[in-house]
């Protein structure tokens, strides 16, 4: 059975990652392995195949490996994740950082699709139409959703860093499984509900070549979070750690979050 927590640093484990996908386990190894230089981090591996399994499960790991209250960090639908998480258990989380998160109302998500593939070549965007078909169709083949995967995160950067590791280890099953159960989430205006239970600071970094709208996290959370903050990053796209002209300033904000408070 693989290790679904993994420890970076010493003592104490305050910061905690939650990586994207669903599915995509692994993806916060390098944001891991960079705070863990000055912080003790867990990065956290999401196995099951609900929200609510990903939720307890999640509760269990820092219940198990963390010093609590953490500051939770999640990329993506990790952002949901540490959300929806913090939103339940709002005792053990101090502080929560979204990273490239979705928006959080349907109505900014319109063009989402059609915005990525408009950034691809001819030849780049035929093959990405062919994998959705693939995927909606019900495809559980791994290769399919990491080469889907790929063309999506060449179309959602700004300047893409090539030598950047890919730590990624997808699991098709979670992904079809979670994705559709979170989409309804959000589609039904249930997600950003949520809202209401969370009583830390929260803090969404953002690029703004990120196909994913900024507005549609900045605008839903702004009315319903007394203590939240936007932090749009220039020349960035939707994984800043890849991004060759933003990972520095990426890693300095997120550094500087962990170290405030508030």
């Amino acid at each position: 059975m693989v290790k679904s927590v993994r420890k970076y640093g010493k003592h104490p484990f305050r910061v905690a990652l939650l990586h994207g996908g669903p599915g995509a386990s692994g993806e916060m190894q390098p944001v891991a392995k960079e705070l863990g230089k000055d912080f003790g981090v867990l990065e956290l591996l999401q196995t099951k195949k609900t929200i609510t399994g990903q939720i307890e499960e999640f509760h269990r790991q820092l219940t198990e490996s963390a010093d609590l209250p953490v500051i939770l960090i999640g990329h993506s639908w990790g952002a949901w994740l540490g959300f929806l998480f913090a939103s339940r258990y709002p005792e053990f989380v101090s502080k929560l950082i979204l990273i490239g998160a979705g928006a959080f109302e349907s109505q900014y998500n319109h063009d989402l699709m059609n915005i990525r593939l408009s950034r691809l070549s001819e030849r780049n965007r035929k093959k990405a139409e062919r994998l959705i078909y693939e995927i909606e169709s019900g495809s559980i083949d791994k290769e399919v959703l990491k080469a889907f995967g790929h063309l999506m995160t060449r179309a959602d950067s700004y300047d893409y860093d090539k030598n950047v590791q890919d730590t990624v280890d997808l699991d098709m099953e979670i992904y079809q499984s979670v994705w559709p159960e979170a989409s309804k989430l959000r589609n039904s205006n249930e997600l950003v509900r949520f809202a209401d239970g969370i009583r830390c600071p929260v803090v969404a970094i953002h690029g703004e070549y990120d196909s994913h709208p900024a507005d549609g996290v900045e605008k839903p959370l702004s009315e319903r979070l007394p203590h939240f903050k936007m932090i749009r990053l220039e020349k960035c796209g939707h994984v800043p750690w890849k991004e060759r002209q933003a990972t520095n300033k990426f890693f300095q904000i997120l550094k500087e979050e962990i170290m405030q408070k508030r």
